[in-house]
């Protein structure tokens, strides 16, 4: 009978750990869906278009300083609407107290986004650090990025959908790479590098690259 007795004992036990151990299962669970509905509230797919308009979006939430690492692709189509209207942007949050920084790739026509930037007011620098050709982002008062991904792999891809992402950890990541990213040249030096290779004048260049050729000598101080 005692034996009886102990083992039904243990098997009361053992009936126990297992009701706790589901119980605590379940809490888990719970907290694990918790936590992926959190995340996915914080960090939300966006297509080409929910793309843009955050970057605007974004813009006019600054405080005090934008950074964007872009292709700077040439605009075509429905891209110069929405070109103009963060042109437009840069221009009236200048005005507000907002430093915007860009980096771009060291192509020739990247010249022309580069130009509508910097007379708007942005810093727009050129390197061709492995950084600039593999990830598009901005960042806003380093606590948000908004991400960019192409449809598929290469720099000369367009932006098809990206990401909002409320981090102060991933914000001070890249722009500690956008800070190291080698040999950065500003837009003027960029322009004296292109006509230096290429022998072309600032007439050609304006002719290439959709660019005014006044406002070209005025930002590059050539005469």
């Amino acid at each position: 009978m005692t034996l009886e007795i102990g083992l039904l004992a243990l098997e009361s036990i053992l009936l126990i750990a297992t009701i706790i151990l589901l119980v605590y299962s379940i809490k888990e669970g719970k907290q694990r869906d918790k936590l992926i509905l959190e995340v996915g509230k914080a960090t939300k797919i966006l297509t080409r278009q929910e793309y843009f308009l955050n970057v605007l979006d974004s813009m006019m939430d600054a405080k005090e300083e934008i950074r964007g690492c872009i292709t700077g692709r040439i605009p075509a189509g429905e891209d110069n609407k929405m070109t103009r209207d963060i042109v437009a942007t840069i221009e009236r949050r200048v005005k507000d107290g907002i430093s915007f920084t860009y980096l771009l790739p060291k192509f020739p026509d990247r010249l022309h986004v580069g130009y509508l930037y910097s007379k708007a007011g942005a810093q727009v620098l050129y390197s061709s650090c492995l950084m600039v050709h593999n990830i598009r982002f901005i960042t806003i008062d380093d606590k948000t990025v908004v991400m960019g991904i192409p449809e598929s792999t290469g720099e000369k891809q367009a932006t098809r959908k990206g990401y909002r992402i409320p981090s102060e950890g991933l914000a001070m990541v890249l722009n500690n790479y956008f800070e190291t990213c080698e040999k950065q040249i500003t837009f003027k030096d960029y322009v004296n590098e292109v006509m230096s290779q290429t022998g072309a004048t600032t007439k050609h260049l304006a002719s290439e690259y959709q660019i005014d050729e006044a406002e070209l000598k005025k930002l590059t101080g050539k005469s």
